[in-house]
């Protein structure tokens, strides 16, 4: 029977440590969100850290947007934020409507205060394996809970399921960075279940409810569900078929509770970097 990986304990334990530092100084680290229309989650997920911002003593920015925003104004918005001193951190909620370009907002943002690592620029920096201002949120998550469960990537086969510029890109890179030999998988991959049987490490993130069933995963496998749906009762799923699958495997990601925490506690970590850096 597998370890479960509790993500909500070391996210406790790692913002406990957030707050900590945060408090030698005499300045708040400002962490500035900006929302756009009326999406029910978007919110949900801004409400979070917004709350978990001010439950470390950091000043929280939020700035809401109507559904019909021009992209215009959406800018005016960020260069704002960008030329103000006392922000620190700037995150734009994604998705955004239809209607803007997203990868025109991100590369807005100014580098050194995205607080996401979304802009090309960083992202560059994490392929060329370089010096980076922050790392993106979610694969920092993930890296912080093998980390604290005294797992090394070094070496192993690991099998990402996912090509997403928000977790499965920039993921793979820093795995690669840290000597994983790595395989990304995604909608076209022919044999699906024949390389995720070769994963010593599994790290799946492609929103299909457990689709990732036991006969893909090899025996003794360490798996890291990010998938997140919700089911037609509410109920929240991952993409790992979590009950049959923790039996032969040796660690697992709950969902809830697995990566997610996570990826909050690293937007903080990521915010109170941000601000020293900004603070030298």
């Amino acid at each position: 029977m597998a370890v479960i990986i509790d993500g909500k304990a070391v996210s406790k334990k790692l913002l406990e440590q957030i707050k900590n530092e945060a408090e030698l100084y005499e300045k708040k680290p400002c962490l500035a969100v900006i929302i756009v229309g009326n999406d029910a989650a978007s919110k949900i997920y801004v409400n979070n850290k917004r709350k978990t911002a001010l439950e470390l003593g950091f000043k929280s920015i939020v700035t809401e947007l109507p559904e019909d925003v021009t992209e215009t104004a959406l800018i005016k918005e960020i260069e704002k934020l960008n030329n103000d001193t006392t922000v620190n951190a700037i995150l734009v909620q994604l998705p955004l409507p239809k209607h803007i370009n997203s990868a025109k907002i991100l590369e807005t943002i100014k580098p050194e205060k995205d607080a996401d690592c979304f802009h090309p620029s960083n992202v560059g920096k994490i392929a060329v394996n370089g010096k980076v201002f922050v790392y993106p949120c979610t694969p920092k998550g993930i890296l912080s809970l093998l980390d604290e469960y005294k797992i090394s990537v070094a070496g192993k086969n690991v099998v990402v399921v996912g090509r997403s510029n928000i977790v499965g890109r920039p993921l793979a890179m820093m795995l690669l960075n840290k000597d994983a030999t790595v395989t990304i998988c995604h909608s076209k991959t022919k044999n699906l279940s024949e390389i995720t049987k070769q994963a010593d490490i599994l790290i799946s993130a492609a929103g299909n409810p457990k689709f990732i069933k036991k006969d893909m995963v090899k025996d003794r496998a360490i798996i890291i569900d990010v998938g997140i749906t919700r089911d037609s009762n509410g109920k929240l799923s991952g993409d790992i078929d979590f009950e049959n699958v923790k039996e032969n495997s040796s660690y697992i990601t709950p969902v809830p509770g697995g990566v997610g925490p996570m990826t909050i506690c690293s937007l903080m970590q990521n915010t109170l970097d941000l601000f020293k850096l900004q603070n030298k």
